[in-house]
């Protein structure tokens, strides 16, 4: 007779070391969401393994009753992949910030996605350097004012899903630190997808960028400054639902139009997680004219590298036979020293 699994719970998942934030950090929220998201999973608890580069965001690994490395700077997504390689069975995700992943760690990040790996990647945006005390970072919007930047940042910066996009990641989405709803719904859909699945959480730093994502967490006024998409409904936001985003056929470039005045529902943009095009416009928005876009921006399956890559090697070995290492370190260019 088959002995029941016993019903893990948010407590198995969380770990016995001193939680080490700053008061307030949106990284509370994020772990406090995944512990308790991880049950819902319904996957063994040994299969999970938390990778972390260098950052506030990676002292997640110690936080997680899970394994787990902490790695070095940028270079998560490159251990992960060797990871999944050694034991593909694992469930490995990438815990990373917008300078971890996007500064030191851009070709790293970039080539995971472009390669397909089978990893689920959570990238936590404050658009700051938060451990080595404020400088701004590749995220930072044009003005930040910051040790590294006292008069005001003057280059423009990088969008996290924009750079996802253009490096051919499968699945992109995007949510925010304190909405554990709406978060848990976004990471689940990013497991499930066999890939490289991408999310940028939008993440409050108190210490040294507070604040900046307010008009989207405020729950006073968030409804007219995001938008939450969803597969095969039209772009609608605002307090009374009456804001819709409308794709200007003549110079393809997005507008927003209030429904009933400037235009009928009919003509506001229907999500559609397929249409990379709409998913690039979708993921700039933001800023004073635009409100910003929440949820899976863009999602289209493709063959994982792990699953291509062990392909391969079965067509090899059938057409080969097994290799033999001691032929190999003798083959090609040797000779014998007398």
């Amino acid at each position: 007779m088959n002995q029941a699994v016993e019903k893990l719970t948010i407590k198995d998942y969380s770990s016995d070391q001193e939680v080490r934030w700053c008061p307030g950090c949106g990284d509370y929220a994020i772990l406090k969401t995944i512990q308790k998201l991880m049950p819902e999973l319904d996957q063994p608890k040994e299969n999970q393994v938390f990778v972390s580069g260098i950052g506030c965001s990676s002292r997640f690994p110690y936080y997680m009753n899970t394994y787990g490395f902490h790695t070095i700077h940028g270079r998560a997504p490159s251990i992960a992949t060797g990871v999944k390689l050694a034991n593909p069975e694992l469930d490995v995700w990438v815990i990373t910030g917008d300078g971890d992943a996007l500064s030191i760690g851009g070709n790293h990040t970039m080539h995971a996605l472009r390669r397909n790996v089978d990893l689920t990647m959570l990238l936590f945006n404050n658009e700051i350097y938060g451990l080595t005390k404020g400088q701004y970072s590749p995220t930072s919007k044009v003005g930040t004012r910051s040790p590294s930047t006292p008069e005001g940042s003057v280059d423009e910066p990088l969008s996290p899903c924009g750079i996802a996009l253009g490096s051919g990641a499968p699945f992109i989405a995007r949510s925010i630190d304190t909405e554990m709803k709406h978060l848990s719904a976004v990471i689940t859909r990013a497991y499930e997808h066999k890939g490289a699945s991408f999310v940028e959480i939008l993440q409050n730093c108190p210490i040294y960028n507070d604040g900046i994502f307010e008009s989207v967490k405020d729950k006073k006024i968030a409804a007219d400054f995001r938008v939450e998409v969803e597969h095969g409904k039209p772009l609608v936001f605002g307090k009374e639902s009456n804001k819709g985003i409308r794709l200007n056929r003549e110079n393809l470039t997005l507008e927003v139009v209030t429904i009933g005045e400037d235009c009928p529902l009919e003509e506001v943009l229907v999500h559609d997680e397929s249409n990379k095009a709409q998913a690039h416009l979708l993921a700039a928005m933001g800023g004073k004219d635009f409100p910003v876009a929440v949820g899976v921006l863009y999602y289209q399956p493709k063959a994982a590298y792990i699953d291509a890559l062990f392909d391969q090697r079965i067509k090899v070995k059938e057409a080969r036979g097994n290799g033999d290492i001691n032929s190999l370190l003798r083959s090609g260019h040797t000779w014998e020293v007398a």
